[in-house]
């Protein structure tokens, strides 16, 4: 690395996740280059696991109490000061507005106090260049990235670091969601994506679930996953109770595989009209191993790279805020003033 680098402090609070991270990168270098000093999180799964979801008010509680050490785990961690930093990045948005409240308003205080410039970073943006913690390098644009988690379902052409656009989104549940939502069906605890895929392992009969919006008179790159949900309710309404622990699994893998199916051959098709060269595989349902083995597969066949995050970047966490917020300066940003920058939980991408 430079001397020329610059060094940013990211923080994450958007739900349940208090995270905080360090990067060094040249801004202004011809080929991106960075490297990340250090990433502090602190997960509230067993706190909202009592409640089976997340509870806005307690995680902003959560969040008041971690923000400060996780913070400074990170400083420390990277061998950083606050007057080493050259930025600051919050995630403002989508989100929970109390839980995206605490972050901003913090990393405001930090800002102002360092006297350092301020960087609000999109939450989605954040998993969308989570894909390029890993060698940015070989990613070959045009490129489809495919973004799925709790709250949104996205499909995204980017022409390059700088230039994208959604191409298609969910247009009811998203597929994180609809994971979470069966999760609940089957008695499965929070958070149900991971439940979801453990029992699925065990399955044996696939019960072929409706594949909603797939087989289109006019196709399209929409999603709807609310159909899903409703045809596994009402299979299992029709089941003698007790539902067996087989029955369970057998459940869990047809949903799994029809939410895969689904997001995979939308993907495909989008990727040949458009010219893709890569698929990028970003979010929280990104760490689903049957989406990722499908997603692999089906490149293969279509001689397509695929750019999957690590595992521990597929969920919330800060080191995508940073990553985010690297390129959105690359890309010619400028800071606006420390008191402008405001939360905002329904921000689009």
């Amino acid at each position: 690395m430079s001397k020329k680098d610059e060094i940013i402090l990211a923080i994450e609070s958007s739900c349940d996740d208090t995270g905080a991270a360090v990067l060094r990168g040249n801004i202004r270098g011809s080929k991106p280059k960075f490297r990340m000093l250090s990433a502090a999180l602190k997960s509230q799964i067993t706190i909202h696991r009592k409640t089976g979801g997340v509870v806005p008010e307690v995680a902003a509680r959560a969040h008041m109490q971690n923000i400060l050490p996780i913070t400074e785990k990170a400083l420390t961690d990277a061998k950083v000061k606050l007057a080493d930093l050259d930025y600051i990045a919050v995630t403002a948005g989508p989100g929970l507005v109390v839980s995206l409240i605490v972050g901003v308003e913090f990393a405001k205080g930090l800002a102002l106090a360092a006297g350092k410039p301020l960087i609000p970073t999109n939450h989605m943006a954040g998993h969308l260049y989570s894909a390029f913690a890993q060698a940015p390098d070989k990613v070959k644009f045009p490129v489809l990235a495919i973004v799925v988690s709790g709250g949104h379902t996205m499909l995204i052409l980017m022409k390059n670091y700088y230039d994208y656009k959604v191409i298609g989104e969910t247009v009811d549940d998203a597929a994180g969601e609809a994971f979470d939502k069966v999760a609940r069906l089957l008695g499965l605890p929070y958070p149900g994506g991971p439940e979801i895929s453990r029992l699925a392992h065990q399955g044996q009969t696939d019960l072929k679930f409706v594949r909603p919006m797939l087989h289109q008179a006019k196709p399209d790159f929409k999603f709807s996953f609310s159909g899903l949900k409703t045809a596994v309710l009402y299979y299992m309404d029709k089941l003698p109770k007790p539902i067996s622990a087989q029955q369970k699994a057998d459940i869990a893998m047809s949903f799994e595989r029809a939410v895969a199916d689904v997001l995979v051959s939308k993907a495909m098709r989008a990727a040949k009209k458009y010219g893709c060269r890569t698929v990028s595989l970003c979010g929280g349902v990104a760490a689903n191993k049957h989406l990722r083995q499908t997603l692999a597969e089906a490149c293969g066949q279509n001689k397509l790279y695929l750019n999957v995050p690590p595992m521990e970047l597929c969920m919330d966490n800060a080191q995508m805020i940073a990553i985010a917020a690297y390129f959105k300066l690359r890309g010619g940003f400028k800071p606006p003033k420390v008191g402008q920058v405001k939360a905002n939980p329904n921000w689009e991408l």
